[in-house]
Order: structure tokens, then C-alpha cells, then sequence
């Protein structure tokens, strides 16, 4: 895990979780934006950022293994203190299955924050025949010779470089970049494909896309952070949903090209995660 300390002596307790294809290092630029408003914790998930996955101890890596993960991380290490949740993307999928299972953890929180989370797979901008298609995949590649195959065979830099190139979710980020550029971000997108488990990825990318989050309440209000250009979700939807489970909803709109910044992206260019409203809420809260 990764504690960085407050930068303002703030006493306030920020815990960070991040969201599919990820690692510590990934979101350090938005770690240094947060120190601003309490210290932050970030704690790598099983299968994710180079930790051993579920499956060495047995566990299928669901949702609710990552939620019981979470909530059994949030009493060890925080104990009888309160904290702030800020969870990125598929990571607040986690921690909203954690506030669910452990209801008794929201009287812990002080603030829920949602960067780009969402609550359930009709969230997706996919079309049905879009969706069939992802899971049959999905559930493919997650097969154990497929997985082994993918690891030591397709995650490499020719390849990853093809389909960045390819691929229309990548080309959308790497529009305008320098040569220079577009080699660091290769080296890092390496990094973090091949620090990953792959069958973790595949797994829980399968069952993100017939999530349904949405049957227990949890007696907390959420802040929504939205991408101003994200490709994956409808907006309007999610706050359908969001509606559903949370007591009240606020959203907020980050000024972002895409789902979430770049790989690469700096302390300013990862600072549009976080809008002013959402930094006056931190600030309070």
C-alpha cells in the first residue's frame, strides 16, 4: 500500500481505491492532488499492481471478495478513526459492494466520493449485441491456457503498441501526442499489463458487465465525478441508479478527454478529477 501525508497537517483520513488496470504508481498524480485535503491511503488489490491474486489462496476474484478485501483492510488499518473514500471507476463498484455487505463501515465515512464509478452494466454505452459479444470474450480470455497464452505471449511490446494504435479507446488518448510520448506511455501501459494477473482481468472485466449493484441501500450520499468526454458510461443512467441505492447524489463534471486522464498524466493534468466543488466537499468534510 501506499501513505502519503498530508501536505496542510490536515488530520483528515483519505482512503483510495483505484479502479481495473491499475497500480500504485498509476494514480500518484492523484494522490499528490488529495495530500492537499488529509493523508492518503492506497492499498493494492489482490490480482492488481503486482499483488498475488485470489487464486493463490483460493478465492474467486468477485466483487464481493474485493468488498470483504476492503471492509477487512478498512478495520485493520483505520480502526476507530473516520475516513473519506474517494474510489475510482471499477473501485467504487467495490466499495459501494463493501458499504452493502458491512453496512455498520458507513458510520465511518465522512464522504463518498464516485470518480467515474457506476452501479450496474445498463450503464454501459454498449449495445446488447456489444455486450454479448464482451462477455463471451471475456469469459474466454479468463480460461487458464487462454490467460497463460495472453501473458507470455500478447503482453509484449509489439503487440500492446499495435493495439494502442488500433484499438479506438486508445487512439482517443494517444491524439497529438509526441513520438517521446507515446514510448512512455508504451513503458508504463507494459508495466502495468504485465504486473496484473491476467485472469483477474478478464474475470472481474466479465462480471462488470452483468454488474447489478443496485439491490441494497446504503445510508450514505455519494459525490459523482463525471468525465466531460467519458466513452463507457451514460451519465444520466448511472445517476438513475446511483439514486437508487445512496440516500442523496451530487454530481460533478470533470474536464477529461476520456474516461480517466493518461497514464502520464501530472499533477495539474490529474487535478481534473478532482472539480472545485468536489475539493470545496473535501475540504469540509
Amino acid at each position: 500500500m501506499l501513505v502519503a501525508p498530508s501536505t496542510t497537517n490536515k488530520n483528515k483520513n483519505i482512503l483510495l481505491v483505484y479502479g481495473h488496470h491499475a497500480m500504485l504508481e498509476r494514480w500518484w498524480s492523484l494522490v499528490e492532488n488529495l495530500t492537499a485535503y488529509g493523508t492518503v491511503t492506497m492499498p493494492d488489490l489482490p490480482g492488481f499492481g503486482g499483488m498475488d491474486s485470489f487464486a493463490k489462496i483460493g478465492i474467486k476474484p468477485d466483487i464481493d471478495a474485493y468488498a470483504d478485501y476492503l471492509a477487512s483492510f478498512i478495520k485493520l488499518r483505520f480502526k476507530r478513526k473516520r475516513i473519506t473514500i474517494v474510489a475510482i471507476s471499477y473501485g467504487f463498484v467495490i466499495a459501494t459492494r463493501m458499504l452493502q455487505k458491512h453496512p455498520e463501515l458507513s458510520k465511518k465515512v465522512d464522504l463518498l466520493v464516485s470518480i467515474a464509478g457506476f452501479m450496474h452494466h445498463d450503464d454501459f454505452l454498449y449495445s446488447r449485441r456489444q455486450k454479448v459479444f464482451f462477455r463471451c470474450a471475456t469469459r474466454f480470455f479468463a480460461t487458464r491456457p487462454v490467460a497463460f497464452f495472453i501473458r507470455y505471449g500478447g503482453l509484449n511490446r509489439p503487440v500492446l503498441t499495435f493495439l494502442h494504435k488500433k484499438m479506438p479507446n486508445s487512439k482517443r488518448r494517444m491524439i497529438e501526442v509526441t513520438p517521446e510520448y507515446f514510448k512512455q506511455t508504451m513503458d508504463f501501459e507494459i508495466k502495468i499489463w504485465q504486473a496484473n494477473d491476467v485472469r483477474t482481468h478478464w474475470l472481474t472485466s466479465y462480471e462488470f458487465l452483468k454488474l447489478d449493484n443496485c439491490n441494497y441501500r446504503v445510508l450514505l450520499p455519494v459525490v459523482h465525478v463525471v468525465s466531460k468526454q467519458d466513452h463507457y458510461f451514460n451519465n444520466d443512467i448511472v445517476k438513475q441508479h446511483m439514486l437508487v441505492v445512496f440516500t442523496d447524489y451530487k454530481r460533478y463534471t470533470a474536464r477529461s478527454k476520456a474516461h480517466t486522464p493518461s497514464v502520464l498524466a501530472t499533477k495539474k493534468q490529474a487535478g481534473v478529477m478532482l472539480p472545485t466543488g468536489v475539493r470545496r466537499l473535501l475540504d469540509q468534510a
